[in-house]
């Protein structure tokens, strides 16, 4: 059957395409209508969800496989897929939906975090008269402001500065953001507006000033995208959908039907990847929703079927938050080679990219150094030159494949539209392809449009519109206070809670352990610079996670923040989760394993690493070479040639300072490039290097060395009868306060001790 076109919109009669992109009043005042009639349509079906929380993964795979029929089938966890889930389940279809990794382990956890509409497309659409793609951006900037809407903790607007450095370009991209304002309509978040040049820099101080003319700063979206998915997979649970997560589907069920003798598909054969246990799922429809993987599922149906999909990969960055503002992002309209690039602020950190390359399809894509670097580049384009832009404050980096819709034979990624078809094969299998991660919703009701017409299924209009994800609805921008009041947590924290759990972080909350201080009463961290605690891990598992990956991907977002962040957090969190799923020890390193591959390979840690290897040249002049070689004998007193943990504690303890043994190993290891057990002076100078070469940063190795060394000269005693000031030769707080600086991965200055001196990277080199 031909593709059906799924993108909505109003054709005005008369004028031509000009006219009919151009023409706004009427469509905006027939949009606002036709949303108002579909808030109050949802308002009089929605009913309160049949479970006050998400059954168990247990429970939901009884119900998978003790349902004689559903009514729908849904094949994939990610955004559209647990879309189509939520809007079949509260249409009071019998709904279930299976997942072969975690809720939100491909493409939907790995986007640019906006919501938005598409101005790029909006431009397309005026210079080439496309009425689809002017409809596409139409439809996006309305379910924009619906997720903003439904799920206030997890999203909210986010300015973004345009700079301008040439004259004529201000009158044509202030045009161009009116008009994105005007299609926007009532669902505008704020309007648009013009910059001065000093004004600019005032929003953006680290903005690149010669040449700068102005800028345009325009609202769009943004939201933490791997937790969105998973509250809208378990807000289709809390209403009834039978949902699983690593249930891999292995064939489709067929049969055939005895007036026509046509075979049609009524189901699959899903095997537990946790378990290995196999089991059929029948079903009167199948949905097909699994992103870059859906030509595989179609091939199960049907294995003659042309490939309706080309992915495309798209590379992001995290970098320290001070390479952006804390509330304003940037686009780069125009870069190098003619894609886009945005600049973020996310999570209190920076995110950069996207690329847009051909890429193969693969379950576990890998950053490339080259578009790595690509982004670097020109991120240094935008930046003042007083901001040295590093690779070695790249802290993470992944690579998300997107499944644009496309005629295989087309090589050009970029002129693709990210418009969504549905499909129905002549066996009944409905596929959903292509899309954005903006238009999920709108996707999903198309789709379960088309399986109630084809399958003749009884059921009402969506009600997804309007409908609260779980954790907004009685969410308040203020709703942190009450837990720093009533549980005693980090103010920190509580945002954090707030924000990812939203009215569900009071029961987080009421895990939280005692941290046995005067202050915080309750949460004891993760990792001393996130906010994330222990007690998400407990809670993570009643969102269904199941791995470690799970835990520091996706319930919390440590591995797209900080990859030597999650590493370090990982043996506590496996040691929680393995205490909750009763993991034995051979489980506990199994997950340990699994989860540092995840890291090395998929975000990024690999490339980082890299920077520092056996094989990295030493660039010193000889003046820097015979002044760390003395850093480096005042440690190795023997004159070995190496250093071990032994010689850094001997020196650590010389001016009373005392560090736990594992923390040494690990501070060790960092620089240990052949894994040997020891520093040699050779390593030791390639560390050195690199720094100097912005490659590597915030290593914890150099910093205490230096620190050490300064002591060493000075002979100046530490107090440790101050608050925060100093580090005591035993005791819990003198041990707290120097892991807190060694944990210092992103920060420029690393303060030491107030009273004694302030050590920055640069020092490193004098």
């Amino acid at each position: 059957m031909a593709f059906q076109k799924a993108v909505k919109g109003t054709v005005l009669v008369g004028g031509g395409a000009l006219a009919t992109i151009l023409g706004l009043s009427h469509f905006s005042h027939y949009r606002r209508k036709q949303v108002n009639l579909a808030y109050v349509e949802a308002a009089e079906y929605f009913s309160e969800p049949v479970n006050r929380e998400p059954p168990s993964r247990e429970a939901q795979i009884l119900t998978l496989k003790n349902t004689p029929e559903f009514d729908i089938l849904v094949i994939g966890g990610g955004a559209t897929g647990s879309g189509c889930a939520l809007d079949a389940v509260t249409r009071g279809l019998k709904t279930a939906l299976v997942e072969r990794d975690d809720f939100s382990s491909g493409t939907s956890s790995r986007s640019t975090k906006l919501i938005h509409g598409g101005v790029r497309y909006l431009q397309k659409a005026i210079m080439k008269l496309d009425i689809e793609q002017y409809r596409m951006v139409k439809e996006a900037l309305h379910e924009r402001a619906n997720l903003l809407e439904i799920a206030p903790h997890l999203s909210s607007p986010l300015p973004i500065m345009l700079p301008i450095y040439k004259w004529w370009q201000l009158p044509y991209y202030w045009v161009g953001i009116k008009l994105y304002d005007l299609v926007a309509g009532s669902n505008c978040l704020k309007s648009s507006y013009v910059l001065s040049k000093s004004r600019a820099l005032e929003h953006f101080p680290m903005l690149q000033k010669d040449k700068l003319v102005g800028a345009i700063v325009y609202y769009d979206g943004q939201h933490n995208d791997a937790r969105m998915n998973l509250a809208i997979a378990l807000t289709a649970a809390r209403y009834g959908a039978a949902t699983a997560n690593y249930m891999e589907v292995v064939n489709l069920l067929k049969k055939t039907d005895p007036q026509t003798g046509k075979e049609h598909v009524s189901g699959a054969r899903c095997k537990d990847v946790l378990t290995g246990q196999e089991f059929d799922v029948r079903a009167k429809c199948v949905i097909n929703a699994t992103g870059p993987f859906t030509d595989s599922v179609r091939k199960m149906d049907d294995k003659n079927a042309a490939a309706i999909c080309q992915p495309s990969a798209g590379v992001h960055i995290v970098m320290p938050g001070y390479y952006s503002p804390e509330s304003m992002g940037l686009l780069d309209p125009a870069t190098s080679d003619g894609r886009v690039i945005f600049f973020l602020p996310w999570q209190k950190m920076t995110i950069a990219g996207t690329t847009d390359t051909p890429t193969d399809i693969t379950q576990h894509p890998i950053p490339s150094e080259e578009d790595i670097n690509f982004i670097l580049n020109e991120v240094r384009n935008y930046l003042s030159c007083d901001v040295e832009v590093r690779r070695g404050d790249v802290l993470a980096a992944w690579s998300g494949i997107r499944p644009l819709v496309t005629d295989p034979k087309s090589e050009d990624t970029q002129s693709i539209s990210r418009n969504h078809v549905v499909d129905i094969s002549e066996s009944g299998l409905i596929t959903i392809a292509g899309g954005k991660w903006t238009t999920y919703r709108s996707m999903a009701e198309d789709t379960v449009n088309a399986a109630i017409k084809i399958h003749n299924l009884k059921a009402g209009p969506s009600r997804t519109v309007g409908l609260f994800l779980q954790g907004g609805k009685d969410w308040s921008p203020t709703l942190y206070i009450r837990l720093v009041q009533d549980y005693g947590l980090e103010s920190e924290v509580a945002q954090h809670l707030a924000a990812t759990y939203g009215d569900k972080a009071f029961e987080v909350a009421k895990m939280a352990s005692v941290t046995g201080k005067r202050w915080p009463i309750v949460g004891v961290r993760l990792v001393s610079e996130f906010p994330y605690i222990e007690a998400e891990v407990k809670y993570g598992i009643k969102e269904y996670a199941c791995t470690a990956v799970d835990m520091i991907s996706r319930r919390t977002r440590l591995a797209f923040l900080n990859v030597q962040a999650a590493e370090e957090a990982l043996p506590r969190i496996v040691e929680l989760m393995g205490r909750e799923l009763n993991w034995d020890d051979h489980k506990k390193k199994e997950e340990l394993e699994t989860a540092k591959k995840f890291l090395y390979y998929e975000m990024g840690y690999k490339s980082r690493s890299e920077q520092l290897t056996d094989r990295s040249e030493i660039s010193l002049l000889p003046s820097d070479i015979d002044r760390y070689k003395k850093r480096f004998h005042k440690f190795d007193a023997d004159q070995k040639g190496f250093i071990t943990t032994v010689d850094v504690q001997r020196v650590l303890e010389s001016i009373n300072v005392q560090m736990d043994e594992n923390t040494l190993h690990e501070i060790l290891n960092e620089v240990d490039l052949n894994k040997n057990g020891q520093v040699e002076l050779n390593e030791f100078l390639q560390l050195m290097s690199a720094i100097q070469k912005g490659r590597v940063s915030g290593s914890r190795l150099a910093i205490l060395m230096k620190t050490a060394e300064e002591n060493l000269d000075r002979r100046v005693p530490i107090p440790v009868d101050r608050s925060c000031g100093g580090f005591s030769s035993r005791g819990r707080n003198g041990k707290e306060k120097l892991e807190k600086i060694c944990d210092t991965h992103k920060a420029v200055d690393f303060k030491l001790v107030d009273s004694i001196f302030v050590l920055k990277e640069s020092d490193l080199f004098k």
